[in-house]
């Protein structure tokens, strides 16, 4: 017989503390995230419009 979901564990993910990570790319900035209502918000140069960036959070 199935349990009922809310009986269910779900799996917790783990503290992986800190990774490295390998990135090449031609220019970085380090930034704050600033509060944007619910969510943050990084402002870029408006030379990155429409460019591929990757995000990696430091702490």
């Amino acid at each position: 017989m199935p349990q009922d979901k809310s009986q269910t564990q779900q799996p917790q993910p783990k503290d992986r503390g800190s990774v490295k990570f390998e990135v090449h790319g031609s220019e970085v900035l380090e930034k704050q995230v600033k509060q944007s209502g619910n969510s943050g918000r990084i402002y870029l140069p408006p030379t990155w419009v429409g460019k591929r960036v990757k995000i990696i959070r430091l702490d």
